[in-house]
C-alpha cells in the first residue's frame, strides 16, 4: 500500500482540519479517500474544496464503497464506539477521535471488537502524546529520574468557556448531545497524559459539580482524588469557569520532583540523595537550615527545559504514526483500546459535601 485512503466522517472543525492537512500534501503516506457528512451544506462545501473527493452522506455507504482503507470519526462522542466497530467488521482501519465514547461499556465492546481483529490498525487521537514536552516527561518518568512516585498534582483550568460558547449550539454541554462537560470535552488529553506517563490509579474519588458557574446541565467544575497501587496519592482540578487559568503539573519523586507549567516549560529538581535517606542521615543543624529557608544548594540540583510546539504538529504526527502503522506495522503513539483509560463516572453529592468513592 503505497498511500492510505482516509474517509474522514464529520466535516466540522477538527474534520476540515484533517481535511485541509491531506489535501495540502502535509500528512506523509496518507491522502482523502472520501468525506462523509449528514448536513447538506458541508456537501456544498466539500464540493467547493474537494471537488475530487468523493462525498457521502451515509458512513455505512462510505465504508462498503471501496473508495477508503481508513477512517477517521469526528462526530459526536457517542457515536465514536459504533463507526469503529462499524468500521473494523467491513476490514476498515479505525482512528477514533478522543474521547472514545460517553459510556465506558459502549468503550469496552469497542475495545473487544477490535481484539478480535489484530490484523486491523485501531487507534485514538490522543495527539498530545506527540508534543515533545510530554514525551520527555515520560521519558523522565520511566528511567526514574526522581525516583519512584509518592504524589501527583495536575492543576489544569485553562479551558475557560464563556456561556455563549454553551448557547451557540442545543447539543452542546448537554448528555444527549456531548454526554459530559470538562472531563469529556476538554480534560481527556490531560487524564490520558496523567496515566501514561504515571499509571493508571486503582481508586479515584471526585468532587464533581454540574453546572456550577455556566447554565448547563453537565460538569464545569472537578476535583479528583487518585490511589495509586504503591501508595502514591494524586489530586486533579479541571473546570471552564477560570478565566485567568492555570496549567501546572507537579510530580513528586522519593529522588526529587518535577514541576511542568504552562505545558512549555519543565523544571527538574535532582535530589543528591533519596530524601528517604536524608531523613534518616541528616544534622538536626541542617535541618534547622532547611527549615529557616538557608539549606544548603548541595542539597539538589535544578535543570530547566523549555519547548515550542506549533499547533496542527501534534494532528499531522498521530496521523502520520497511524498510516505508518498500517502499512509496515510501526507501534502506534496510541492504540485505540487506550481510550477506556482515561474515563471516570462524573459523580458527586448533590449536596456538594463528603466526596464519593468510586472504584
Amino acid at each position: 500500500m503505497k498511500n492510505v485512503r482516509l474517509g474522514i466522517i464529520g466535516l466540522g472543525a477538527e474534520g476540515g482540519y484533517y481535511a485541509g492537512f491531506l489535501a495540502d500534501g502535509k500528512v506523509e503516506n496518507m491522502v482523502i479517500g472520501a468525506i462523509c457528512d449528514i448536513d447538506p451544506a458541508k456537501k456544498l462545501l466539500s464540493a467547493e474544496k474537494y471537488p475530487d473527493i468523493p462525498f457521502y452522506d451515509n458512513y455505512i455507504e462510505m465504508l462498503e464503497s471501496g473508495d477508503v482503507d481508513a477512517i477517521v470519526t469526528c462526530v459526536p462522542h457517542y457515536l465514536h464506539p459504533e463507526m469503529g466497530i462499524e468500521a473494523l467488521k467491513r476490514s476498515i482501519h479505525a482512528l477514533v477521535e478522543k474521547p472514545a465514547g460517553v459510556y465506558t461499556k459502549q468503550v469496552q465492546e469497542l475495545n473487544d471488537f477490535a481484539a478480535t481483529k489484530p490484523e486491523l490498525t485501531f487507534a485514538i487521537f490522543f495527539n498530545q502524546r506527540t508534543n515533545p514536552l510530554y514525551q520527555k516527561l515520560k521519558e523522565l518518568i520511566d528511567s526514574g529520574e526522581i525516583g519512584a512516585i509518592r504524589r501527583t498534582n495536575w492543576l489544569i483550568t485553562t479551558w475557560w468557556r464563556p456561556q455563549g460558547y454553551y448557547d451557540q449550539s442545543e447539543w452542546r454541554a448537554t448528555w444527549g448531545g456531548e454526554g459530559g462537560g470538562v472531563l469529556v470535552n476538554q480534560a481527556p488529553h490531560q487524564l490520558d497524559l496523567l496515566q501514561w506517563i504515571c499509571g493508571m490509579p486503582k481508586k479515584v474519588y471526585a468532587n464533581v459539580k454540574y453546572g456550577y458557574q455556566r447554565k448547563i446541565a453537565v460538569e464545569d467544575e472537578v476535583t479528583a482524588m487518585f490511589d495509586y497501587e504503591n501508595g502514591a496519592t494524586g489530586v486533579f482540578v479541571t473546570c471552564t469557569h477560570d478565566v485567568l487559568g492555570t496549567d501546572r503539573f507537579e510530580i513528586l519523586g522519593d529522588k526529587g520532583k518535577i514541576v511542568v507549567d504552562g505545558s512549555k516549560k519543565i523544571t527538574i529538581k535532582r535530589l543528591a540523595k533519596p530524601e528517604s535517606e536524608m531523613s534518616s542521615t541528616m544534622s538536626m543543624q541542617d535541618v534547622m537550615k532547611i527549615f529557616m529557608g538557608q539549606s544548603d544548594s548541595n542539597i539538589f540540583s535544578e535543570e530547566v527545559l523549555e519547548f515550542e510546539n506549533a499547533w496542527g504538529v501534534q494532528h499531522i504526527s498521530v496521523m502520520e504514526n497511524f498510516a505508518a502503522n498500517i502499512i509496515d506495522g510501526t507501534p502506534l503513539i496510541a492504540p485505540g483500546s487506550d481510550g477506556i483509560h482515561p474515563g471516570f463516572p462524573p459523580t458527586h453529592n448533590e449536596d456538594g459535601g463528603s466526596i464519593p468513592k468510586l472504584k
